[in-house]
């Protein structure tokens, strides 16, 4: 996990670089065992800020074809805990991979809309991703950002250094849903939560999470 520890501190970097970003409620991620990060997406640089900003240590998912971009692509992504997915289709292999990691205590993040916006509104869940949250019953922190599509929008082919703010959530305990019936069963209203508190947290300041934001500071 050395490499992890480094990429971290690469990440605060370039974040302090790219934008001007200010993080609130890091409190609420669990200090300890496993947990779900569920972040809405907005740009590009919303990994690199995420990674710069969390308290705790997370693998996250990623489109395979990431993985398959180039050697450098290749050889970075398994070391900063990415875990390569396939985008628009029931992936088992993620979902074992994935329940696989939270067992030991791992922190996972996932995209729940599954791409980026494309206009800066937010986008539908992905049911694949809310019945995974469903089915590991681990606590699950919803995290907004603000302001990152304005600093990297998907079709621009520049950035801004604009404000950008990130907030995390108080967890949310769905509870363990093992049979699919139930999962179906709980669906609705647990897409129902995780959009309003990813709505909420990306919203206006004061409707984010306890506590005040505090800018990232250089390294």
């Amino acid at each position: 996990m050395r490499w992890y520890t480094f990429f971290r501190v690469v990440a605060k970097v370039v974040a302090w670089r790219l934008v001007r970003l200010e993080v609130a409620g890091r409190s609420h991620v669990p200090r300890e065992g496993p947990f779900l990060l569920i972040v809405n997406h907005l740009s590009f640089v919303d990994p690199i800020l995420m990674m710069a900003a969390c308290p705790r240590r997370f693998h996250a998912l990623a489109k395979s074809t990431q993985f398959a971009s180039g050697r450098f692509y290749a050889w970075l992504l398994p070391r900063v805990l990415a875990v390569p997915t396939r985008r628009y289709k029931v992936d088992p292999q993620v979902v074992r991979t994935v329940l696989r990691l939270l067992e030991a205590g791992e922190g996972v993040c996932i995209y729940p809309e599954g791409e980026r916006s494309w206009d800066g509104a937010p986008q539908p869940l992905r049911r694949g991703s809310v019945r995974l949250l469903l089915k590991a019953g681990v606590p699950v922190v919803p995290c907004g950002i603000s302001g990152s599509f304005e600093a990297k929008p998907r079709w621009s082919p520049t950035r801004h250094r604009s404000r950008v703010s990130l907030r995390f959530g108080r967890p949310i305990v769905f509870g363990v849903h093992d049979t699919r019936a139930e999962r179906e069963a709980a669906f609705d209203a647990a897409a129902e939560r995780i959009s309003s508190e990813l709505a909420r947290l990306s919203g206006p300041p004061d409707a984010g999470a306890r506590g005040a934001a505090t800018p990232l500071s250089a390294p």
